[in-house]
């Protein structure tokens, strides 16, 4: 700030002057070299590419991610926590058309809903108590770029009426504003819940979930694609040795074959620990099956009972026996909430709601 305010003056020696613009232009052009080395960076580091799995399930994400990748279209990402929604919403934007301009992240689930508004799409001065002055919000500032909107199962219907406009009409008012505001920016959500349930409980607006549905890609959870672990593993234990300083050298055939029969409920993000908690604590040599928490190397797998069956009863009458017993568990478990119900039987709400009628349960 100093130099740009000795260029001000009109008494400035002349060679004071000129060291005070080259001072200026190194700085400047500095500043674009980092912000070009960064770019490349996250280009490099966000390529679909980069993406680990060699599992069936992973190579039809990456097709989506390619062939969506430089369109303009909505996409929705879905799937369980940790499996990687975020990466793949990166990969779609910095493989785009608009990778030079902003990724602008929001964690819909993270903010609280009074906040929230504000947050997305800005406020004018004295909008309310404390807005002292006029802010940007999200949206504008990833004008020209994507907006990546997780969690969006979370937002509250009344922001899905003005999040439904600035897909509809790309434009909206800040809170407290009366002018229109135009923006350019590609949206990009992902949610972790079932939005036709919440559409069908009325907690999720139809025309919003459409308008989101465009061009939908299903992460599957790690338990799908086991034979992306050993990748993933080499990935994580490479990454954390170096941060860490460490010197493991790789996980024993018995160690890996736990992780590979683990079904991680938290999924690339818990493997991701897992290994690093490894590092962390073991520092070189190998990690044996032994160092593993032992909730991945319990040898003894739990013996699912075998229900005593009556052949009698004929093929259609057991079935349906069966399937009322594992409605009618799923239900006690959930405590009667039928969209938790149809999740956990990995079905869809409706299609529980016509079993249960068929099998007496409503």
């Amino acid at each position: 700030m100093y130099y740009f305010n000795l260029l001000k003056s009109d008494n400035i020696p002349k060679g004071l002057t000129l060291k005070a613009n080259l001072l200026r232009r190194y700085s400047e052009n500095k500043m674009v070299r980092e912000n070009t080395i960064l770019r490349t960076a996250l280009k490099d580091k966000y390529r679909f590419e980069n993406i680990i799995g060699v599992s069936f399930p992973m190579q039809k994400v990456f097709e989506m991610i390619e062939r969506v990748a430089d369109t303009s279209a909505t996409v929705l990402i879905t799937g369980e926590s940790g499996v990687g929604k975020e990466l793949v919403a990166r990969a779609i934007h910095y493989n785009s058309s608009k990778r030079d301009n902003p990724l602008v992240v929001v964690n819909c689930g993270a903010i609280p809903e009074t906040l929230l508004e504000s947050e997305l799409f800005g406020y004018e001065k004295g909008a309310f108590t404390g807005a002292v002055n006029t802010r940007l919000g999200r949206f504008e500032l990833a004008a020209g770029g994507s907006i990546f909107l997780d969690e969006i199962g979370d937002m509250s219907f009344n922001l899905q009426v003005k999040l439904l406009r600035v897909l509809q009409e790309k434009s909206f008012e800040r809170i407290g504003g009366s002018k229109t505001i135009k923006v350019d920016v590609r949206i990009i959500a992902a949610t972790n819940r079932k939005l036709e349930d919440l559409v069908s409980e009325n907690k999720f607006r139809e025309d919003l979930y459409y308008r989101l549905n465009v061009v939908p890609i299903e992460i599957p959870p790690l338990r799908e694609r086991r034979q992306d672990i050993p990748l993933l593993v080499n990935f994580f234990l490479e990454q954390s040795n170096r941060i860490n300083s460490a010197a493991i050298e790789g996980f024993s055939e018995e160690a890996m074959k736990a992780l590979m029969e683990y079904d991680f409920p938290g999924n690339v993000r818990e493997l991701q620990n897992v290994v690093e908690r490894m590092v962390v604590l073991k520092r070189e040599g190998h990690i044996d099956i032994e160092d593993l928490p032992e909730k991945l190397y319990s040898h003894e797998k739990e013996e699912v009972p075998t229900p005593e069956i009556d052949i009698d009863k004929g093929y259609d009458t057991l079935v349906s026996e069966f399937e009322k017993t594992l409605i009618m568990k799923a239900l006690t478990e959930t405590q009667g909430v039928k969209s938790k119900a149809a999740q956990a039987l990995n079905i869809n709400r409706t299609t529980l709601i016509e079993k249960m009628k068929r099998l007496g349960l409503d």
